[in-house]
């Protein structure tokens, strides 16, 4: 009942109207009642076609900017729009799990209509106060051997994927949707082909994936707006379940492609553009979505749930120094870089141990497993940099014993980095088999 109250006293009783004035490419002039357009207002357009929902955002000369969340044709002059006078958000449900949406949460599966929750969620959350957050909980068991060995996770801490097209983030995603230890999965498809959605949902993630999961896409072709509302329907859908005292595994793909949406939307305002052609507002979004993930609130001894976040960043041109890969980097607590050259070898997850990091570690560790992870970085960098020498047979061995010994571990570490994406390995096997690697070849024997 305090739901229901709460939900008829926010009903605004008035209506609002507007006009279109004027159209030029994907920007749209309207003018109305001053109480109603405000930035990041709603309204539906009443077009040839029917209705077209758009978003303010911006003004110029007394007129509000408007860009639309559809298709333009059919609009004119002169068109009158109604004014949503509530701000965008959603009602969350658990129903909401096992299924697939756009980003207007309505259904893209055939579950049926969504079961909508009690409570609104605003589509443009602010994350917890700093000072009102919890602290990073334990760390999170992946099933992915190389994240769960050399790059932990712990529970709220958020974690860039770098990686450039076609070496098998997706993939890593999968796995992390299907193996992790969390309660709810929530995964964002941003900007994805077509073609990849529905093979990625049937095909990589799986019904037993799903099951725990809740994807929300916005494909390519679709508007600017679209795209950008989704990713933060994502984080939105993510907070509902950390509210609910869950911890939550939020997987974006990608960061990247929320930042080109809202550079199309800030250069279509008039926006002037900066760092390759990235408009100022780019680097205003990045932050209020990134930080939305993490710890909840602690109050009366009491923590909220939690939003873990793996966001992939798709770098340009294998370029990691791109703006995005960099702003990225300042923002999130570590990162997993995966490279082309790993891939074309035929190793998968094509992560690079040595160039990925976690900010939690070693802390989160044991000390027997911080110096295991020692001896193996230093032996994976010692065969680093003797590679192109050992491929060319221009090593002798006996020259260096550190460098001997990489060469007999190459080996048997590659094959443990490398993991199927039906294959779950925990924690505890993992550093397992990597003692087991390491002790093997200080045997004397190897000797």
């Amino acid at each position: 009942m305090h739901a229901l109250r709460a939900s008829i006293e926010a009903i605004e009783p008035r209506r609002f109207r507007g006009r279109i004035t004027s159209v030029n490419g994907l920007m749209i002039e309207a003018e109305g009642p001053p109480d109603a357009l405000e930035l990041g207002a709603r309204a539906r357009m009443h077009t040839r076609h029917g209705e077209v929902p758009c978003e303010v955002v911006g003004f110029h000369g007394g007129h509000a900017l408007m860009m639309p969340f559809g298709p333009m044709e059919g609009v004119r002059a002169g068109a009158r729009m109604e004014i949503d006078p509530e701000g965008p958000f959603v009602r969350p449900s658990p129903a909401w799990l096992g299924r697939v949406m756009d980003a207007f949460a309505q259904p893209l599966d055939a579950g049926g209509p969504l079961q909508n929750g009690l409570y609104p969620y605003p589509l443009r959350g602010r994350p917890p106060a700093a000072h009102a957050r919890a602290r990073l909980g334990p760390r999170m068991d992946t099933g992915v051997r190389a994240i769960n060995t050399f790059t932990q996770i712990c529970q709220g801490q958020r974690m860039g994927v770098f990686a450039g097209s076609g070496v098998g983030k997706s993939v890593l995603m999968s796995m992390l949707a299907k193996n992790a230890d969390c309660d709810v999965a929530v995964i964002g498809l941003i900007g994805e082909r077509g073609r990849e959605v529905k093979e990625f949902i049937d095909d990589v993630l799986g019904p037993e994936g799903l099951k725990r999961a809740i994807v929300v896409v916005a494909t390519s072709d679709e508007p600017a707006l679209k795209r950008r509302q989704a990713a933060q329907l994502t984080l939105t859908v993510a907070e509902y379940f950390r509210d609910q005292g869950k911890h939550v595994l939020c997987l974006m793909d990608s960061v990247t492609r929320f930042a080109m949406a809202q550079r199309e939307i800030g250069l279509a305002a008039g926006e002037p553009p900066t760092t390759r052609g990235y408009t100022p507002s780019v680097f205003n979004e990045l932050p209020r979505l990134l930080e939305r993930a993490g710890p909840g609130r602690r109050a009366d001894g009491r923590t909220e749930g939690v939003i873990t976040g793996l966001f992939t960043v798709l770098v340009d041109g294998d370029d990691h120094n791109e703006p995005i890969a960099d702003a990225a980097r300042g923002i999130l607590d570590g990162h997993i870089v995966m490279e082309r050259a790993i891939a074309e070898r035929g190793r998968f997850p094509a992560i690079n141990v040595l160039k990925s990091i976690s900010r939690t570690m070693p802390g989160c560790c044991t000390s027997e497993e911080a110096e295991l992870i020692r001896m193996a970085r230093r032996v994976l960098s010692d065969y680093d940099d003797m590679e192109e020498l050992i491929r060319l047979g221009a090593y002798a061995r006996g020259s260096n014993p550190d460098v001997d010994r990489a060469i007999a571990l190459h080996e048997p570490l590659e094959s443990f980095l490398a993991q199927a994406k039906d294959e779950a390995t925990s924690l505890e096997e993992g550093f397992a088999r990597l003692r087991a690697i390491l002790d093997d070849n200080n045997k004397p024997d190897n000797g």
